[in-house]
């Protein structure tokens, strides 16, 4: 897959007029799932700093238990505190995941930036082992960037 072919729809979801932002984040989790084949859960976290707790927003895949997660709880949680990128290759070799699904054997988590604060992030698990490379990394990183403008 060729995620430089993605941007354009990603753009085009961002600036639909028609769409809430909600409906806009739910569109991009759709449009990414059905994109990217290792994309099998993509969803958008909010962070709550006075409270330290991520939210789930809009996101599309499996129902997840995971509705509210701790700052510093699995890896959604590490990266509310770390504010940097988080690939996961194997979710079983991590000690501070938080399992959703047998299903999931791998995951990357990329911060969310508005005027350089994170307020939140796109989380995506995959069912398959290491997924993930460094050209995921900037897309999601590019998909962010674009998830700002709607703040």
């Amino acid at each position: 897959m060729d995620l430089e072919k993605l941007k354009g729809g990603v753009r085009k979801i961002v600036k639909d007029e028609q769409q809430t932002r909600d409906e806009k984040l739910k569109s991009l989790c759709q449009f990414l799932a059905d994109s990217v084949d290792y994309y099998n859960w993509v969803g958008f976290y909010f962070a709550d700093s006075d409270s330290q707790l991520l939210h789930l927003g809009p996101y599309v895949g499996a129902p997840t238990d995971h509705t509210v997660i701790p700052f510093g709880k699995g890896i959604c949680g590490q990266v509310a505190v770390s504010n940097q990128n988080f690939v996961v290759p194997d979710v079983s070799e991590q000690t501070n995941y938080i399992a959703c699904s047998f299903t999931v054997k791998s995951e990357i988590v990329v911060p969310l930036f508005v005027e350089g604060k994170n307020i939140g992030q796109i989380d995506i698990d995959s069912h398959v082992l290491d997924p993930f490379t460094e050209k995921d990394e900037r897309f999601l990183e590019f998909v962010n960037k674009e998830v700002a403008k709607l703040f």
